[in-house]
């Protein structure tokens, strides 16, 4: 469904998009993750159109994305990052103003109703919350039925039910059979809706697969977390039983191990035995955040 090679985009000499490749295929949810300044988005605005390349090759449905833009655009559905929408329209007359854009448009009952905007039918959209713009933002990208949907951050500021709220509704339309293109720097989203994650980092692709493969990568499946006190243990941690690697994160160590019970004993007995207080203590499985540590040595949610 969508071909990119060797995608480069340069800003005042510094390549932000750095020979980024990847082919999404027919009905699957692939999300872009990464932190801040990763060059997702600029990635995602070549592959819409709105930005040019400097070099590199997009094909969407076979059609030169790079050569011919125009004609690639009216197959596919965007969601911008930051969308402005007419605060004096209302929900419906939304609808209507972009569906006049196109050749055709979804009827806009079936809009209204897909996206739980019936009650909003005549709200201004000044007067709609953050949840609601954004599905009507969604609701706008859809409105001509497109096959392919680009989706830049779309939860991005919403409270948890609202976020969840989207989720559904982005699972609705892979239902539907249709092509999603999402970027995310939420590790738990990009575990619930992606088939497969391209993982970014600096303006390059540095790793893809899909959530529970990055995640297998890591040779452990659990993580133990906590903080030392006054000074450090003497025993060396990768010596704990299962432990596959020891890192260090904003204060806190991280053993990755494959033997939760086994490590946790050890640590706490080894602890004891030379008096040193754990603080902070807590078990959980491994994640994508843990991917992305591991590969660039930051989290996902730095800036």
């Amino acid at each position: 469904m969508i071909r990119v090679r060797n995608l480069v985009k340069r800003y005042g000499g510094i390549r932000v998009v750095d020979g980024v490749g990847f082919d999404v295929a027919e009905g699957e949810v692939f999300g872009l993750l990464g932190p801040n300044g990763a060059g997702k988005t600029t990635t995602m605005e070549m592959i819409e159109g709105l930005r040019k390349p400097d070099s590199g090759e997009i094909q969407l449905f076979g059609v030169d994305g790079v050569r011919e833009p125009d004609k690639m655009k009216e197959m596919i559905g965007v969601q911008l990052q930051s969308t402005a929408l007419f605060d004096h329209l209302t929900a419906e007359e939304s609808i209507l103003l972009y569906g006049s854009f196109y050749r055709q448009m979804r009827p806009v009952d079936e809009l209204l109703k897909a996206f739980d905007l019936e009650e909003k039918r005549k709200t201004l959209v000044k007067h709609l919350s953050g949840g609601q713009r954004q599905r009507l933002a969604i609701a706008l990208a859809v409105v001509h039925d497109p096959r392919v949907i680009f989706l830049d951050e779309p939860t991005t500021g919403l409270d948890p039910k609202a976020r969840r709220d989207l989720w559904r509704i982005i699972l609705t339309l892979k239902d539907e059979g249709r092509t999603i293109f999402l970027s995310t720097h939420y590790m738990e989203e990009a575990e619930q809706l992606c088939d497969r994650v391209a993982i970014m980092n600096a303006g390059q692709v540095i790793d893809l697969d899909s959530p529970s493969g990055l995640i297998r990568q890591l040779a452990s499946d659990s993580v133990i977390e906590f903080a030392l006190e006054k000074k450090a243990m003497e025993v060396s941690l990768r010596q704990l039983r299962g432990v596959k690697e020891v890192r260090q994160d904003e204060g806190l160590i991280l053993l990755l191990t494959n033997d939760l019970r086994g490590t946790l004993s050890e640590l706490i007995r080894t602890a004891d035995q030379e008096e040193l207080a754990l603080s902070g203590l807590r078990t959980r499985t491994a994640t994508l955040e843990d991917v992305f540590l591991e590969r660039t040595g930051k989290r996902l949610t730095e800036k």
